[in-house]
Order: structure tokens, then sequence, then C-alpha cells
């Protein structure tokens, strides 16, 4: 009889296990066809758009740490954060529009101040604000609507308003409130993750629906029995919901390149990037990545394996920056011509065409060892005529970046000798004659190729046999 029962409960804890590994998988996967998701960062630092008390700040939304604001005197800027042209609809609806598979909303950022109703912490938007609405539950009931995953960003290492936070860089206490709470040896870490990190998320991953993943940001000091314990939370309480490597000490479901089109992983990654310099909305922000240079980082970022997380940083009063909204719809019009070329595709047997000259993408180790903190960016700055590819099914699918000239010649496609059945240009209907010889794959795109496009990147579909 004991036999008989240790054997149903082995089996019983296997078939979960099973059940479960299976459960991440397929999140996961899902996750990876996305291909592209729309960054949120919003707090009181929209409020304030880069300014305190009548200069201009460094450190963007980093601001407080920067200006060392004390706690009390920044919770002020929440008396005035009363963004009533907010609309989780528009927002939603704007990032299905531009060809977006889910949103990552700033849940609580390194402020600390928390962006929904938090029961845990009267620090937050609804207690504090004269707003008294919760962004996450508009945003959860758009996402619903659009079909889009919703996604929560929380800031780990980092929480200015709390006394047990320390931080280890650059330099010991080097992202720590020092002006609050002075002595840095007193703050003990667990005591400040029992009594925010663990009570919020749980919060986040039971009030709200089901979210895609919690993307974690600055572990700093994070112990591995905390990144444990934080991971088994958030499998306990949504088990299909992603992690990001930053819940630190080697876990995670994907890992992120900041602000680098570099490929952080071999399996699963995300680049996260923004538009103009600054993460969150600030009003001296004038110079704007544009939508093909947006475009090119896509497929860049695409054709290595990994997703695209473009960041906006909506306004004090709840809106997009105008900039933004028309980056946007430009990126929008091109994915509907080229979407199939995005979704759900898989890096080909070569990335891109052989090329002489010399990248200016920063490598992963560059880039750590140049990071700003606040406004950092080491993605490409040129945009020269280039190719890059993606596959899916039998297609193979032929990025033309910033493209000049109606001839064309695909060296790698002779290299990988494929058997060609029809080329056509996405979004053209007019038939492509192609020939195969020595030098690789040569065609003319049509003599309209070009016409209308606001976007110079263009798709050629390869079918093959």
């Amino acid at each position: 009889m004991r036999k008989s029962l240790f054997f149903s409960l082995f089996f019983v804890l296997f078939a979960q296990l099973l059940f479960g590994q299976t459960v991440q998988n397929n999140a996961l996967e899902q996750f990876k066809d996305e291909k592209f998701g729309m960054f949120l960062h919003w707090g009181l630092y929209a409020q304030t758009a880069g300014d305190w008390q009548g200069h201009k700040v460094k450190g963007g939304e980093h601001f407080m740490l920067y200006e060392r604001i004390p706690v009390n005197e920044y919770a002020t800027i929440a008396n005035q954060f009363n963004p009533i042209q907010f609309d989780a609809d528009l927002w939603v609806k704007q990032a299905k529009e531009t060809g977006m598979k889910y949103i990552v909303f700033t849940a609580k950022h390194h402020d600390g101040f928390a962006m929904y109703n938090s029961a845990s912490s009267d620090y937050n938007i609804v207690k504090r604000s004269p707003f008294k609405r919760d962004p996450i539950s508009e945003l959860a009931k758009a996402c619903k609507k659009y079909k889009i995953q919703l996604c929560l960003y929380y800031s780990l290492g980092r929480d200015w308003q709390d006394p047990d936070v320390p931080t280890n860089w650059p330099v010991k206490a080097g992202r720590s409130n020092t002006w609050d709470y002075p002595n840095e040896d007193a703050k003990v870490f667990n005591r400040y993750f029992e009594r925010k990190v663990k009570p919020q998320l749980t919060e986040l991953l039971s009030n709200y629906g089901p979210i895609g993943a919690i993307w974690f940001d600055t572990p700093e000091l994070i112990s591995k029995m905390e990144s444990t314990a934080l991971k088994a939370l958030v499998n306990k309480l949504q088990p299909n919901c992603l992690i990001n490597n930053i819940i630190g000490n080697g876990y995670g479901d994907f890992s992120i390149s900041e602000q680098s089109l570099s490929p952080s992983s071999k399996k699963a990654w995300e680049s996260c990037l923004t538009i103009g310099q600054n993460w969150g909305y600030n009003k001296h922000d004038s110079v704007w990545k544009s939508p093909e240079m947006l475009v090119r980082h896509l497929v860049e970022v695409v054709a290595n394996g990994g997703n695209l997380l473009l960041n906006v940083g909506p306004k004090g009063d709840g809106t997009f920056p105008d900039w933004a909204i028309a980056r946007l719809k430009a990126v929008g019009k091109w994915m509907d011509i080229n979407h199939e070329a995005i979704y759900a595709s898989q890096p080909w047997l070569a990335v891109k065409e052989n090329s002489t000259q010399k990248s200016d993408n920063i490598s992963i180790e560059e880039s750590k060892n140049a990071i700003k903190d606040a406004v950092f960016d080491g993605t490409p700055k040129s945009v020269t005529p280039d190719i890059y590819y993606t596959a899916k099914d039998k297609n193979v699918y032929v990025f033309l970046r910033s493209w000049q000239k109606p001839g064309v010649l695909l060296k790698q496609i002779n290299k990988s000798r494929l058997s060609v059945k029809n080329i056509e240009l996405l979004g053209n209907s007019k038939k492509i004659k192609w020939t195969i010889n020595n030098e690789g794959l040569s065609l003319d795109l049509p003599s309209d190729y070009d016409k209308g496009i606001q976007i110079p990147v263009y798709v050629l579909k390869i079918t093959t046999n």
C-alpha cells in the first residue's frame, strides 16, 4: 500500500514538473515568435519632463539620484501628477497598429513610486496623486481587447524610497539613496525584499490577469537565494509568465541587450532601445531615430534571432509625444507590408551578405564598459545599403536595407545551394526574373519598387522547392 502511494505521489509530482516545463517552453516560443514589443517608461519623471527647480537635469528619469532629491521632496511631484488625457485604449491600439505584439509597462521604477494601486505601499499613483486611477488595470483591459501581451517592468535592485536598498554599481553605494539614508552598511536588502518586492510582485501577478513577462531591472545585490525565491514566486502565481535574466544569479528565460543590437544570448534575447536619448519623457530631447533607422534596427535584431523592445516615454498629461506617434505610424505602415518576414521567423544560414565595411555596432563587452546608466546609446548610427536574411517554412526573406538601386546580387543564396522556385517583392505584384551563376543570384527589382515607399527597406520573398 505504501509503495503504491509513493509511486502515485511520484507520478503526480513528475507530471506537474513536466507540465510546468512544457508551459514555460510554449510561452518562450510564443515570445520568440512575437519579435516586436513596446516599452513604456512612465512615472513621476514624466511630470517634470527633464527640469527641476528651474534648471535642466542630468540623468533623465534618474534625476532624483543625480540631483540628490530627498524622498519627501520628490514625492511632492505626485501632487501635480494628474494625467487626465491618459487613454490605455489609445496606447495599446497604437502598439497594435505599429505591429507590436506585447507591451512592457513600468510598474515601479528606481524612484520607488508604484504606477498602480499597491496595497503594500501607499507610495503609488492612486493614493498619492489627484489622478486616483490605476493605469495597469486599464492597460490590462485594453491589452485583452487588442490581443496584446501585457508585461510589467519592476526595478529590483534599486529603490530610492526604501531605506534598505544598498547598491554596488559602479562602486559601493554608487546608485543608492545616501542623502536620506547615509549608512550604507546598515542597509539589509532582504528587509526590502520581504517588505516590498515580494508583496508587490504578488499584487502584480494576482490582480491584473495574465502577465506575459516580468521585466526586472538592476539586480544589484540580490542574493542567489533571493533570486531563487523570486523565480519560484513568479512561477507559482503565473506559470506562463516569463522572467528576464536581470532577476540575477544566472536565472531568467531570456536575456537583455540594453541600447545595443548585439545578441546577448544564443537562445532567447531582446534588445531594448529608445527612440530619443531618454527612456522617460524629456522635453529637451531633440534628436530622435528616424523611421528608417528604427526599421533597420528591427531587421538586424530579428535576423540575429532576437526581439526588439522599442521604448516610448509618455508625457505627464498621459499622451504620447507627437514625434513618437509619427515614427510609430511610419513603422506600422512598413510592418503592414512586410510583417510576414518578421513574425515567427528564424535566423537563416547567413545573417547578412558579406560586407567589407566595418560595423559601427558595439560589442557586449564594450557596451558594458561604456555604459552611462541613464543616457547611453550603443546602436549603429550610419545608414548604408546592406542585406540581411530571415527564414520561415520554405521561404527565405531578403531585407534590402536603405536600398537605392534596382540591381541586387545575393552571393549567400548561391553558397547555400538553394533550389529557388519563386521570388517576389513584398507589397509589389510585378513578376521578378532572376539568374544564378558563379557570382550568386542576380535580379532586378520592379521599376516602381520605391514608389510611395516612406522607409527604403525592401523585402524579397524567396520560395524554395
